[in-house]
């Protein structure tokens, strides 16, 4: 995988970020494959396709192309808020790959992968209205929050410059394929949970740690009453999912 940005006939553009998204699109074009398939190259999208930058020729699945100069941190800026909440209540959010290029070098150093069944509506966040002065003020954007996407659903593929192969990525991404058979709601409470349970940083845990996380858990799910019943819901439903394996009455382990 050449990692070099392409830079020839980036001089007709006189914005920087318009340069900085044709090189990142043309090189994604060139060297991105499907997750979700053995197919070795993606295509670009029709340009009326909005929040979606390439579609795969084999099995129809959909990418969208995130791409920054600066080491990606806990959130990257994204759409409009309502349009992005009704995409993720209706299952249509797209595969997200966060890029980061370095500017001196013109050369991609970090790539991952969100897959599209990974999106809670804890994942995303409603900024500010723009101001009256703006052109188009009153938008309300939103900002994905990386850091409420558990480690696992952020498949790295590009780390430090150096390339996993693509079968370790579908496998990964294989692995988190089940969650696309649970219902939105069911699958945002899965998704919450298990990315809580990684804030422990522990292979093993027991199941008072696991309430231990109810606090943070009532903030993103503020009307339901029992998030104790709800903790011991998802440890199930992870075991199901083979993430989890209990390993006597009220321990579990990270598979």
């Amino acid at each position: 995988m050449n990692l070099a940005l392409p830079s020839e006939g980036l001089e007709r553009y006189h914005s920087a970020s318009q340069r900085a998204r044709i090189a990142t699109e043309g090189w994604a074009v060139s060297s991105l494959y499907c997750a979700n398939c053995d197919s070795p190259a993606l295509n670009p999208a029709p340009v009326n396709m909005p929040a979606i930058d390439f579609d795969c020729p084999r099995c129809d699945a959909l990418f969208q192309l995130k791409g920054q100069s600066r080491p990606v941190g806990g959130r990257i800026p994204d759409a409009a808020y309502s349009a992005m909440k009704r995409a993720i209540e209706e299952d249509r959010t797209p595969n997200l790959f966060v890029l980061h290029y370095e500017m001196e070098s013109w050369r991609v150093r970090n790539l991952f992968l969100v897959p599209q069944f990974a999106f809670s509506l804890a994942a995303i966040e409603k900024r500010k209205p723009l101001a009256d002065t703006a052109r188009r003020h009153g938008w309300v954007g939103c900002t994905i929050v990386l850091s409420n996407i558990p480690p696992d659903a952020k498949i790295p593929i590009i780390s430090n410059g150096a390339f996993r192969l693509p079968c370790a990525v579908r496998a990964q991404y294989r692995k988190l394929r089940p969650l696309q058979n649970l219902g939105i709601k069911r699958r945002g409470w899965t998704l919450d949970v298990l990315n809580a349970l990684r804030t422990l940083k522990k292979k093993e845990f027991a199941l008072n740690d696991a309430y231990s996380l109810a606090g943070e858990l009532s903030k993103l799910h503020p009307h339901n009453q029992h998030v104790h019943d709800k903790i011991r819901q998802q440890l199930q439903e992870l075991r199901d999912l083979s993430f989890l394996e209990f390993v006597s009455r009220g321990n579990y382990r990270f598979t």
